[in-house]
């Protein structure tokens, strides 16, 4: 999920203590647990490929990915400060935030261990200040173009097997294409660096992972985007995933139904519902992914 420049600045000490005390609960149990068990496909639910940043999606080595999506965010409270807009107060505000955006990601298994993607966007989105907010700033701010433009780079460390999860780590950089808008793009230069582990279980396939960011224009680093992650292969064509992700204090729900329509071609449908007053009420996504071997 993306984020406008009106949600750079929040607080990061809770989630990251949440965040730290999951990894440590997955990483001290997920392995004794493992050892108990019979030795069993661990892989069905997501095939043999390296993580890639989409939900549930993995790519093999040789393999190229293109998904062209759609995803619309609407939120009744989302927070700012006139001052990100320069408008002097540095206050917060909640105001009434609307987007649609049109993205394409493009990724490809380079071998059995690394994976690089790309993805770009563009977006229309429109703030609209709230009520009790005196600066002078002007009622709605609407701006349109291009949107976040990242790539990322991923490497699997190990495969799973019956003692041990798979690993897996990845770094992002998202640039800064749009210096002169304040609701659209990224202004400054933006690095992610993340880590994950992987574990098939008979009744599904679960995902932990976390990031530690670094913000170009706040010139700090932080603990970023963590989630857990959960993947169900229901039939040949039918998977089915839930997860919780957040950032800094943004957490959302999300759902997503993915639908085989060819060998080849995927149908994917997410929904995402803000859990915390500062992610988005609700963000839906829809697309299709084609896959080349």
């Amino acid at each position: 999920m993306h984020r406008s420049s009106i949600d750079r600045s929040r607080s990061r000490q809770g989630a990251a203590r949440n965040a730290m005390l999951s990894i440590l609960c997955v990483a001290l149990f997920a392995p004794r647990v493992a050892g108990t068990q019979q030795s069993f496909d661990r892989a069905r639910d997501r095939g043999t490929g390296v993580p890639i940043s989409m939900f549930g999606t993995y790519v093999n080595r040789g393999e190229l990915i293109i998904y062209p999506f759609f995803e619309y965010y609407r939120d009744s409270d989302a927070e700012y400060s006139p001052n990100e807009f320069g408008f002097g107060i540095d206050a917060d505000f909640r105001g009434r935030y609307r987007a649609s955006e049109g993205l394409i990601l493009v990724g490809y298994g380079i071998s059995d261990r690394l994976a690089v993607e790309i993805e770009g966007a563009i977006i229309s989105a429109r703030l609209q200040k709230a009520s009790d907010d005196t600066s002078a700033m002007p009622a709605v701010i609407e701006e349109s173009g291009l949107g976040d433009v990242e790539g990322q780079l991923r490497w699997r460390w190990n495969r799973e097997t019956d003692r041990r999860p798979e690993l897996f780590s990845y770094f992002e950089t998202v640039f800064p294409l749009q210096k002169k808008r304040v609701l659209i793009g990224t202004q400054a230069w933006e690095f992610k660096l993340g880590t994950g582990m992987v574990r098939g279980f008979r009744w599904g396939t679960m995902t932990l992972r976390a990031a530690v960011e670094y913000d170009g224009a706040e010139r700090s680093a932080a603990l970023g985007e963590y989630a857990l992650e959960y993947l169900k292969r229901i039939s040949p064509s039918v998977l089915v995933f839930a997860g919780v992700e957040g950032s800094e204090d943004e957490v959302e729900g999300i759902t997503e139904l993915q639908l085989g329509l060819g060998r080849n071609v995927v149908l994917k449908l997410n929904n995402a519902i803000g859990l915390t007053s500062k992610a988005a009420d609700w963000a839906p996504e829809i697309g299709v992914m084609f896959r080349f071997r």
